[in-house]
């Protein structure tokens, strides 16, 4: 298993998938952008290349990653935290050196990544 899905953030990723297709699953992995170089993408998907992507299970919710990205996120948590301001999700990767304030962006020791706006 690549990364780990909590069940609040499971159940949250079910809540908002019945917005999307059947065959749509959870897409995670990074881009360049963010104050730190890397920022993490996540979004659903219907489009799978089977030359480029590895598609798992996870805690009920089918996933798919970009190879390329697997080894900066491998281990990577995602939860889902509520509290009275509402809502969100959070990604705890064992894999950032470095991470932004907003916590939306980081870097790693092998991939630095292009700063942008945070």
């Amino acid at each position: 298993m690549v990364i780990t899905i909590t069940d609040n953030a499971a159940k949250q990723i079910h809540e908002m998938k019945k917005e999307e297709s059947p065959e749509a699953r959870l897409r995670f992995g990074i881009k360049g952008g963010g104050c730190s170089g890397l920022s993490y993408s996540l979004g659903f998907e219907n489009e799978i290349n089977e030359e480029l992507d590895t598609v798992d299970e996870i805690n009920g919710v089918p996933v798919v990653f970009f190879n390329q990205d697997i080894p900066i996120i491998e281990g990577t948590k995602i939860d889902y935290k509520q509290n009275m301001m509402g809502g969100g999700f959070s990604i705890d990767n064992p894999n950032a050196i470095v991470s932004c304030g907003c916590g939306s962006s980081f870097r790693t020791e092998d991939k630095v990544g292009t700063p942008g706006d945070c």
